[in-house]
């Protein structure tokens, strides 16, 4: 039996348990500077959803570690992000019998990871504390003294992403009946979506520098995967390869 999708609050015990029904959450990887979207990942809060996330991320930017990683206190994260960059370290055993312990991942020394933990007061953010889970705080103010787009740790960026979208994805806008009503169709709108954002939109924030000036540039053009802004049709025409 196929089950109507429905929202979160609506669901029955066994609609619960058997997944593919109810939230459907965007997890996405967000390069600040271009304004592009990396990677996303469509499904539930969960820790395997995270790893798909990061684990997408890490093969598209070829294991590539970032200056700074930040995000929400989703305590996935560190879990994922230790498991994506993380170094196998080899523990000293205990005494002279016995096996030797498995090895341990452990952060290497450049990495650097913080979040932010937002109070709440009836609703509403009221303060921000910032925690660095991976790095030092020298190496948080060196990463920000030399980011091109923000001078202290934030989820703005991906926030007003997750505002754009939902103005571009009617299936996503609040308190109204539009929502998907199928996780399949849900996701494939919201891959439309982030093409469409990636390679036909121009960002008022965002300008490449050129010869004669600077002009309004897509997230793609930025990232340097295209040199141009594609229309609608470029996006439909273009032939995707599938995956094997």
């Amino acid at each position: 039996m196929v089950l109507r999708e429905k929202k979160q609050n609506h669901l029955t015990p066994e609609e619960r348990a058997g997944g593919r029904v109810g939230d459907d959450w965007d997890h996405v990887a967000f390069a600040p500077r271009t304004a592009f979207v990396v990677s996303l990942v469509c499904g539930p809060r969960t820790l395997g959803q995270t790893r798909d996330l990061l684990c997408d991320f890490h093969r598209r930017t070829d294991g590539v570690l970032p200056k700074l990683i930040t995000s929400d206190e989703l305590s996935n994260y560190e879990t994922v992000i230790l498991e994506s960059y993380g170094q196998k370290t080899p523990r000293v055993r205990n005494g002279d019998r016995g096996r030797f312990p498995n090895p341990i991942l452990t952060p290497p020394a450049d990495l650097l990871y913080a979040l932010l933990h937002k109070h709440r007061k009836k609703g509403r953010v009221v303060k921000i504390d910032t925690r660095i889970v991976f790095g030092t705080s020298e190496a948080l103010q060196k990463a920000l003294a030399e980011s091109p787009v923000s001078t202290h740790v934030n989820t703005a960026f991906i926030e007003r992403y997750n505002g754009t979208d939902r103005h571009r994805n009617s299936r996503k806008v609040r308190k109204t009946y539009a929502f998907s009503k199928n996780w399949d169709c849900h996701e494939e709108a919201t891959w439309l979506s982030v093409v469409g954002y990636n390679y036909c939109w121009t960002p008022r924030t965002r300008r490449q520098q050129a010869p004669n000036g600077s002009h309004p540039a897509t997230p793609a053009m930025l990232q340097g995967l295209t040199d141009r802004k594609w229309s609608a049709e470029d996006l439909l025409r273009y032939q995707i390869v599938p995956q094997k």
